[in-house]
């Protein structure tokens, strides 16, 4: 046992020598590396020197190698390098535990080889025992060593699975990226090259099939994405605005994630700093739900394959939905004044944290500051944050300090865009003093465009984007009207609707009772038409907006809820059943055909009473003439016996529907009082109303028979003759259908002809659009100039008859006077 004891003591010794010989080269190494002059050397109490490794010094603080001095092959360390910089440093902090771990070896080497040397005579004579527990502490301490570095690997290791996930994204990106790149684009797409479009968001356009910019797109593109100024735009209706806000919001996105992948690679988690996902990004504001909800899709299409959330946020759903849908924090929100300001002051986390809101838009702007509209718009307003002025006080957010102070700032830009702009000569003046004057009269309403644009932000640099012209319509809608009676306007509005039915048609009415009562007598006579007005739930909206949608010839009866923004292919004539209250609505009204270089027909239906309002409609687009829509009288008999039977059978309905509501009313108002209704009829009476019932409904199955009958054969003109068609001669119409049928017989000759029935062909009746009609009719038009003039020298002649008269009245009187005082005296 002595002798085991003693060799294992000289096995010790010679281990701790070797370690002392092992650390003494470590620190020879480290004394000749060659460190920078630089180091401050300082003066101990004694006066002997000494260098300090840290000091306050700017430039090379004590100890520390400058990048120019370093080499890894001496120093044995992995520098980490731009293109291999997240891999490499991994590596380094690798190795940087592994000297750490070397150094801490050395150190409690050195610590037990002092401690043996100052006890050498006390180590000859221990026994086997503290052999033992010396062996048994050496192993908790590898075991404890161990232990420490599978924690290092597991941090590690979750450290690369967070830069992974994170960088996920960029990596598809460019991936994507580079597959678009790849890809060959068509030359008839090369028009969007100009505007430097980002390689996703081109993948897109050609997606969409949109071959060449509008002109507000190309104007406002360059301006909003790499400018980042504020924009007020206006052009005509159907000229693309929805994408002139949207793809500069687009590009804004693409490019900081772009950026922030790089600023990744190169600094790793510091990057996420600068990038503000989670938060609000874009807020767009619209008038009218449909409007919002159009939008939403435009931009969900551009936005298909970008990895952008976008969602609408309007009155009439769920706004428990809208939450839930909120909680996905999209980076755009498309939405009305009223139900965003309803879920703002609920406190709605998403939509109160605005600073990083880096676009506010307001499309259909001219209709936010109507009088009386909006109020809600005012506090949204107020409550973005300004922070380009610097003039302005502290601003009303209901964020909290910490939520503000970790929410990456971004620089907002205000974009206002409309069908119609009048701005003042000193617009940019009243910009450049601030918004000091509309914040102190917050409390006033915002009443045109330069006060909503004030109250916004806008900064004096704005980009004003003018492309209308001085009729502001379109310029392929060709105008039309007919002069009629009030009466007739229902005849000449079927007329047009049975003849010419080809294509959508969508009819304005400025009131709801009209809407209904042409709604009905359409139904009648069996026209299947949609109904859109204000006080429809959403859904019913919804619904008549896709039947109409769906129908290749479908009518859509509308109040101006509809004159807005709402954009529907293949719209070919415009109705105006009861002129608008403004020219600007008109504007919008006639903007819902000819959109987007296509073209359409717009027609006013015109009472005597309507006629001076159309004038100064005229006279505002400057228009010096318009067109007279050509009718062919002759089917007007046809159409006035369908409509005064469709007229009966209404009124008959109409009655009956109303004395059931007055019941229903008054029985559903006793049952919540707890009455009950005393029966005063008597049995005659009973008798009497149960014979009228019968009558009213054989009178009404009279009348829908008859009607039926003359709805199921084609309306044919008075003049044309159903035996023979040498009657009144073949028309011009019949010797081109026949034309047509002639060729399609042809056709199935020589293809080997069609087993299937063929179905019924009308001839002689007039199914072509109006807008064909409009341009075949002649070129037959009234001079508002000259219609204008008549009528002022006729107003002027019948001021001065008046005149006239009343001072002829007044000479019979005073002669009558005269005569009575002559009698009365004589």
């Amino acid at each position: 046992m002595v002798a085991g004891g003693k060799e294992s003591s000289l096995m010790m010794k010679k281990n701790k020598r070797s370690h002392k010989r092992k650390r003494e080269e470590d620190f020879e190494r480290i004394d000749s590396l060659p460190w920078s002059s630089s180091i401050p050397i300082g003066e101990d109490d004694e006066g002997e020197t000494f260098s300090t490794l840290f000091s306050g010094s700017g430039q090379l603080d004590g100890g520390f190698l400058s990048l120019e001095e370093i080499d890894e092959a001496d120093y044995h360390l992995a520098l980490p390098t731009i293109e291999t910089g997240i891999t490499e440093t991994k590596q380094a902090q690798e190795d940087d535990d592994d000297t750490n771990e070397t150094v801490d070896e050395i150190i409690e080497g050195g610590e037990e080889e002092g401690e043996e040397e100052d006890g050498e005579e006390m180590e000859d004579e221990d026994d086997s025992e503290s052999r033992k527990i010396r062996e048994k502490k050496t192993k908790k301490n590898k075991e404890k060593k161990k232990e420490k570095k599978k924690k290092k690997q597991k941090k590690i290791k979750e450290a690369e699975k967070d830069q992974d996930t994170s960088a996920v994204s960029c990596d598809e990106d460019y991936k994507v990226e580079e597959q678009v790149e790849g890809e060959e684009i068509p030359p008839e797409f090369s028009a969007w090259s100009s505007m430097r479009l980002h390689p996703l968001l081109m993948k897109s356009i050609y997606n969409l099939g949109f071959k060449e910019p509008t002109e507000i797109q190309k104007a406002c593109f360059s301006i909003a994405a790499y400018q980042g100024k504020d924009v007020i735009g206006a052009a005509e209706t159907g000229s693309g605005k929805t994408l002139a806000f949207g793809l500069p919001i687009l590009q804004r996105l693409l490019d900081e994630r772009e950026k922030v992948g790089k600023l990744y690679a190169l600094k790793g988690e510091e990057a996420q700093k600068y990038a503000a996902d989670g938060y609000l990004r874009a807020l767009i504001i619209t008038p009218t739900r449909e409007l919002a909800l159009q939008v939403t899709d435009h931009l969900k299409n551009a936005a298909e394959n970008l990895n952008v959330k976008v969602v609408p946020i309007v009155g009439g759903m769920s706004s428990a939905k809208q939450e839930r849908l909120l909680k996905g924090k999209p980076e755009i929100v498309v939405g009305t004044p009223g139900r965003l300001w309803e879920l703002m002051s609920a406190g709605e986390k998403h939509l109160v944290e605005l600073h990083s809101l880096s676009f506010f838009v307001l499309d259909e702007a001219d209709r936010m500051v109507e009088s009386g509209h909006f109020r809600e718009l005012q506090s949204i307003i107020d409550l973005l944050p300004v922070t380009d002025r610097p003039n302005e006080g502290k601003m009303q957010t209901v964020q909290s300090s910490d939520t503000v102070s970790n929410t990456p700032k971004k620089k907002r830009q205000t974009l206002v865009f409309s069908a119609t702009i009048a701005l003042s000569s000193d617009f940019r003046k009243k910009l450049k003093r601030g918004s000091s004057k509309s914040k102190q009269s917050s409390s006033g309403e915002v009443n045109s465009i330069e006060v909503l644009s004030e109250r916004a932000g806008m900064r004096d640099s704005v980009a004003i984007i003018d492309l209308t012209t001085a009729s502001i319509l379109a310029p392929k809608i060709e105008e039309s009207f007919i002069k009629c009676e009030e009466e007739e306007k229902d005849a000449y509005l079927y007329y047009i609707l049975s003849v010419h039915g080809q294509g959508r048609t969508i009819v304005f009415c400025t009131s709801v009772a009209a809407l209904r009562h042409i709604c009905a007598l359409l139904k009648i006579l069996g026209l299947d038409v949609c109904k859109l007005y204000s006080d429809m739930k959403q859904r019913a909206r919804l619904k008549a907006i896709d039947r109409f949608r769906a129908s290749e010839n479908g009518i859509l009866i509308a109040t101006d809820v509809a004159a807005r923004g709402i954009d529907i292919k293949n719209v070919r004539t415009i109705i105006h059943y009861q002129l608008p209250h403004s020219a600007e609505v008109y504007v919008h009204r006639s903007g819902r055909t000819a959109r987007a270089f296509a073209d359409g027909c717009s027609i006013a239906l015109i009472a005597p009473s309507d006629t001076s309002k159309f004038y100064t409609l005229c006279k505002s687009f400057s228009k010096e003439s318009v067109k007279i829509f050509p009718l062919d009288s002759s089917y007007m008999p046809a159409v006035r016996k369908r409509l005064s039977l469709a007229r009966q059978i209404d009124q008959i309905e109409r009655k009956g529907s109303r004395e059931k509501a007055d019941r229903t009313w008054l029985e559903k108002h006793a049952e919540s009082m707890e009455l009950e209704l005393d029966d005063d009829e008597s049995e005659e009476e009973r008798v009497d109303n149960v014979r009228q019932r019968k009558a009213t409904s054989a009178q009404i199955n009279k009348l829908q028979e008859e009607l039926s009958s003359l709805l199921s054969r084609p309306m044919q003109p008075k003049k044309f003759s159903g035996r023979y068609f040498a009657g009144v001669g073949v028309s011009t119409l019949m010797q081109n259908q026949f034309a047509e049928l002639t060729k399609q017989k042809q056709l199935q000759m020589q293809t080997g002809g069609d087993k299937k029935r063929r179905k019924l062909v009308v001839i002689n009746q007039n199914c072509i659009e109006p807008l064909q009609a409009l341009r075949a009719g002649g070129n037959e038009m009234m001079k508002m100039k000259g219609q204008s003039a008549d009528k002022r020298r006729d107003i002027a002649s019948l001021r001065k008859k008046r005149k006239e008269e009343k001072i002829g009245r007044r000479d019979q009187r005073r002669d009558q006077k005269k005569k009575r005082k002559l009698m009365a005296s004589s």
